[in-house]
């Protein structure tokens, strides 16, 4: 797949960022675990505000772990993803300290540490597709998350199968998405809706 048909920068950037998009067809080809381990290394530096590193990665590999993933997610993603072979559910502790006190900035961060994994994966030669489809309750509850945490996404991650099967609707949305040109998002000196 040519992504120069679909994405193009305005500005100067690593290619990565273009590169890097949301397939749903996957290989069911097992993810080495030291490719795994180096998404987490990624993750590891991203900024965190006064250091709390407040992301957490629950991850599923073996046949059981990834049924339970499959468990909790609604049925448009199963029908797409069940061939995924590793699957990471992102959390983040909500608290900063023993007192419990709120750490406003654990979303701003995990997304930060999410996107740092998004961008090694593509590197290490992988895939990523977020999902905001699933069941929170039963995710803490199969996974164990303590209250203390948010989940916020599944992430399905794997090889690239372009010949992968998928439904017809799903066929029509494997192509890379464009985004909107950074006038539309970015205000200088005050915001401005439009």
């Amino acid at each position: 797949m040519n992504i120069e048909e679909y994405r193009t920068a305005d500005y100067p950037i690593d290619p990565i960022y273009i590169k890097r998009w949301s397939p749903r067809s996957f290989s069911t080809k097992e993810v080495e675990q030291e490719k795994l381990n180096s998404l987490f290394e990624a993750a590891r530096w991203a900024p965190s505000a006064a250091n709390w590193q407040p992301w957490r990665f629950i991850f599923a590999k073996s046949n059981e772990d990834r049924k339970k993933f499959l468990s909790f997610l609604y049925e448009g993603n199963v029908e797409w993803c069940k061939n995924a072979p590793a699957f990471v559910a992102i959390a983040s502790k909500t608290t900063r300290n023993e007192a419990g006190d709120p750490n406003i900035a654990h979303t701003f961060d995990t997304g930060t540490a999410w996107g740092y994994l998004s961008l090694e994966a593509n590197r290490q030669g992988l895939i990523t597709h977020g999902m905001g489809g699933f069941d929170r309750g039963k995710a803490k509850e199969v996974l164990h998350i303590p209250d203390e945490y948010d989940i916020h996404a599944i992430i399905a991650i794997g090889y690239h199968n372009p010949q992968g099967e998928l439904s017809e609707k799903n066929k029509e949305r494997e192509i890379p998405s464009n985004r909107h040109p950074i006038e539309k998002f970015v205000f200088e000196g005050k915001f401005v809706e439009g």
